[in-house]
């Protein structure tokens, strides 16, 4: 009686959809990101699930909102790259 499915290679959309411990390889859900200031164009660097909000280094304007989970960008700010165990990806 063969599987429904294949265990040993699971499809990347099925391993996110898991809890981070009960995927095949134990992997973080949450990343830092780089947030650069429409204002100063200063760059800081914010952690995905900040709990508290997060201020610009040199106007002081609020970056990110804490939410229940995932920090919640401000209006009109954008991310410029994300590190995500070690690797960067810029947009």
């Amino acid at each position: 009686m063969p599987l429904a499915k294949d265990l040993l290679h699971p499809s990347p959309e099925e391993e996110k959809r898991k809890h981070k411990k009960k995927r095949l390889v134990q992997s973080p859900n949450s990343y830092f990101m780089d947030v650069k200031c429409p204002g100063c164009y200063k760059i800081t660097t914010v952690f995905s699930h900040a709990q508290t909000v997060v201020l610009c280094v040199g106007c002081s304007t609020v970056l990110c909102q804490p939410t229940g989970g995932k920090a919640r960008l401000t209006e009109g700010k954008w991310c410029t790259n994300v590190v995500i165990w070690g690797f960067e990806f810029v947009f």
